[in-house]
């Protein structure tokens, strides 16, 4: 099995190469905030034990082992800030920190037994996919809030955005997971988007929270 350290990098590279088509040193060394160097000398390591696939000045890649590897940490942090929401009543807000530490724990027997508890969710509080015991995700179709025509009601689903401060932010607007939005007005001068839910009084958020908002149409 992977360190923790290198845990953190096959993770870090599954997550830029669902965001970029192809990755460099560069990318990963500010991602994780180490040198570059040292980013160098760790791909080389993974690279030698078969987790990815690497030459220099040529882009990053996971094998189908580092692919897999970094799928069961993403499933053991989701099921964990699943776990901690659902069970234990922690905030959305609250759970990443933990997850992080508790993603590193290598008893498969603990993860199943969460996943069971929960009656195996497909995704964790955040709308972010869990992936399956063979490192496997279900992609679900949504469209950004900023997207929607004027008069359309959609149900928010997932977040692209899962930062602490966008979870407070949502939190004081009491929006969450489910939480049924009316688009009522989109202003061509700035893209801000006057939305209506839960009978409240139509008000504006801006472009930016419309694009880290996925939702379905309803």
């Amino acid at each position: 099995m992977p360190t923790t350290v290198k845990e953190n990098y096959l993770k870090a590279i599954y997550f830029l190469n669902e965001q970029e088509s192809s990755i460099n040193v560069t990318e990963l060394s500010k991602r994780l905030g180490v040198s570059k160097p040292t980013v160098s000398n760790m791909l080389k390591s993974l690279e030698e034990q078969g987790w990815v696939i690497y030459q220099k000045y040529k882009p990053v890649r996971l094998t189908e082992k580092g692919r897999k590897a970094a799928a069961r940490v993403i499933r053991k942090h989701r099921l964990t800030e699943m776990f901690l929401h659902s069970v234990m009543e922690f905030g959305w807000e609250e759970v990443h920190e933990i997850a992080e530490q508790m993603e590193h724990i290598q008893s498969e027997k603990l993860f199943a037994r969460m996943d069971e508890m929960l009656d195996y969710p497909t995704v964790d509080p955040h709308g972010s996919p869990i992936p399956n015991e063979d490192g496997n995700v279900v992609a679900q179709q949504y469209s950004l809030l900023a997207d929607i025509p004027d008069g359309q009601k959609v149900q928010l689903c997932a977040l692209a955005n899962s930062s602490k401060e966008f979870l407070y932010y949502l939190n004081k607007l009491q929006i969450q997971l489910g939480t049924v939005i009316q688009v009522v007005k989109t202003e061509s001068y700035d893209n801000s988007i006057l939305i209506s839910y839960d009978d409240k009084t139509p008000f504006a958020i801006s472009e930016k929270v419309g694009r880290s908002m996925l939702v379905k149409t309803l």
